[in-house]
């Protein structure tokens, strides 16, 4: 008896590790997309944490400048592709499906596939830390730095291939959710129905796969010429490493909208539910929001005002730049107009909401200081650069993420984060993010550069820094909290019911968490806030045709609920393709054997049935 007592939780423990390992339920890869990408986010919050230590003050030997150029190289990449893309994912996962009356996405195992090769690309870039030193030429690698004379070492080329992976596990993505929203949403949702976050997916999982393959032919071209002695950016060679700059850039700028977008998307959804408003201008903030996607394309050279392009395309890039900021403004007023006249709850998500608002201003604004280049050319390489980044990737999206958090929490688990716990949280973050960076925009007005390892005692710059460093220590507490209260809560926080907040949205309208299928029946649309209407449906006109007025119906009868097949195939091709990657920094027959691991991985996912069973 008990061998056999023993035994059981051995085999449930099993039993539910192969459950999260097969799995291809779109809120299960959400959650792995989730927890991994918060695990590298604390990697480079850990990494920043460093480096200010080593500038707190003058003259400090904490580190080695080489480790120092390895540890903000990795930080800048870490964060953007491995910490804010990664969990926005996370969101799309779990939430778009749900939004759309979806019971799964279009292609569950190329979903599932794609985590599973981003945690590839994630493991194998930070396994460069142990196998010769990591990045150190910054996170947009410019060249000649990255040139086999400058940086004969093997950072460079995990970072190269292991960002390839991650475009392919993007772009996979990105396919899946385009499909997913143009052929799945439910009856009745129109395009002009469709919720703004939804459309901010949609508009992002565009861009992925338009932005990415630009990137991708640079490393591919950065990797030729490393490994094979090809001279796309070899200057004694007759090439020009501005090429690199161009096509880094030509990525970079609609990877910025990438990465802010998102969150863009969730403050329109928690504004509207905690002002208990419908959102103002829902027509404005969509078109706003796909503006922002196209024109992204135009101003990618505000980057390069220093680099000798001539007053001609730097007159057009500011122009372009300071117009770029219209459509942004536009979702900023009516954020505002929905607060105006709203009956406002000052809840955990709508507090980082409104922080959102206020930090995206200020990274805003000083984002129009750098669209003049005349002005450009003095901040340009200074941490005035660096304060406004970060007012617009923190204060931005992570402060949007944070929200999305709190917000949608109850749904993927059934509970409440403690409110307390979270106001805590919120306002250490709050404080901390501004004593970090507020001062970085007086240390670059001030003159001190970027990328700087140490500085002399007698610059002036000794007092900000330290301050800049104390605030790092608010940040770490207020995600110690938020991580104490998000453990604590997924054991034994309150429960939460299927609607907590009184929301307008197709998610709030099932059970909490979400069943395995999501809907027992496809429901049908008649409005823009489906769940909303249903619920407060003598508030509103009746609809044109004789609909009932109701926001959401069930059809009637039972419907055939397909399940998919749980598969082991994503997994098994990620691991392939991640030892085909290895090969290309160390050896050819490892290549051989990842690609032949890959290509039978493969087979078997094309011979596996794509659906365990069909419900009724």
């Amino acid at each position: 008896m008990a061998t056999a007592t023993a035994a059981y939780p051995r085999s449930a423990f099993w039993a539910g590790v192969q459950s999260w390992v097969t799995t291809v339920d779109h809120k299960k890869i959400g959650a792995l997309y989730g927890v991994t990408a918060f695990i590298f986010f604390l990697f480079g919050g850990i990494e920043a944490l460093v480096m200010r230590l080593q500038l707190a003050a003058p003259e400090q030997g904490l580190i080695p400048a080489d480790n120092y150029n390895q540890l903000f190289s990795m930080h800048g990449t870490t964060m953007i592709f491995l910490g804010v893309m990664p969990l926005s994912a996370a969101f799309f996962n779990i939430i778009i499906p749900l939004q759309i009356g979806a019971r799964d996405v279009a292609f569950p195992r190329l979903n599932a596939f794609s985590y599973w090769l981003f945690l590839a690309g994630g493991v194998m870039l930070n396994t460069s830390w142990f196998l010769g030193g990591a990045l150190n030429a910054g996170w947009f690698a410019y060249s000649p730095l990255t040139g086999l004379s400058h940086n004969p070492g093997n950072g460079v080329d995990f970072w190269a291939i292991s960002l390839m992976l991650l475009g392919i596990s993007s772009t996979a993505a990105a396919l899946n959710f385009i499909v997913t929203i143009v052929n799945m949403r439910a009856p009745g949702m129109s395009l002009t129905r469709m919720p703004v976050f939804t459309w901010m997916t949609l508009v992002v999982a565009m861009l992925l796969i338009t932005a990415f393959p630009v990137i991708t032919v640079a490393l591919i071209e950065l990797v030729f010429d490393r490994t094979w002695g090809f001279n796309f950016f070899n200057v004694a060679a007759g090439s020009t490493p501005i090429l690199w700059q161009h096509l880094f850039w030509v990525f970079g700028h609609p990877e910025v909208y990438i990465l802010i977008l998102p969150a863009m998307g969730i403050v329109s959804e928690v504004l509207p539910v905690f002002s208990r408003k419908p959102l103002f201008g829902y027509r404005f903030i969509v078109f706003s929001g796909i503006s922002i996607g196209v024109m992204g394309w135009m101003v990618w050279a505000h980057h390069m005002f220093t680099v000798g392009m001539g007053p001609v395309a730097n007159t057009l890039f500011t122009l372009t730049t300071i117009t770029i900021a219209v459509p942004t403004g536009v979702k900023i007023f009516n954020w505002i107009g929905t607060l105006w006249g709203g009956s406002i709850r000052f809840t955990t998500p709508m507090l980082f909401a409104l922080g959102f608002v206020a930090m995206f201003i200020i990274g805003g604004l000083s984002g129009l200081m750098h669209a003049a280049s005349p002005s450009d050319g003095q901040q340009q390489d200074t941490y005035f650069i660096v304060a406004h980044i970060h007012y617009v990737l923190f204060g931005g999206s992570i402060f949007g993420i944070f929200a999305g958090i709190y917000y949608w929490f109850p749904k993927a688990t059934g509970r409440l984060l403690s409110e307390k716990l979270g106001q805590l949280s919120f306002w250490l973050i709050f404080i901390g993010f501004n004593v970090t960076f507020m001062p970085m925009h007086f240390l670059g007005l001030d003159g001190m550069p970027r990328r700087q390892y140490t500085y002399a005692e007698g610059m002036g710059w000794d007092a900000w820094n330290m301050v800049a460093t104390t605030g790092v220590f608010f940040l770490l507490a207020g995600i110690l909290v938020f991580m104490h209260n998000f453990t604590r809560s997924v054991r034994k926080g309150e429960r939460a019911g299927n609607d907590p907040w009184d929301a307008r949205t197709l998610e709030w309208s099932i059970a909490s968490p979400p069943p395995e299928h999501n809907f027992d029946t496809i429901p049908t649309v008649h409005g823009l806030d489906a769940f909303w209407e249903q619920k407060h449906p003598h508030a509103l006109p009746v609809p044109a045709g004789g609909a009932n007025g109701h926001g959401q119906e069930h059809t009637a009868g039972h419907e055939a609920i397909h399940i998919p097949n749980p598969s082991y195939w994503p997994l098994l091709v990620s691991a392939g393709l991640m030892i085909a990657a290895y090969g290309l920094v160390y050896h050819y027959s490892v290549i051989m054997v990842g690609v032949a691991f890959a290509a039978v991985s493969v087979f078997g996912w094309y011979r596996q049935p794509a659906l365990k069973q069909e419900r009724h």
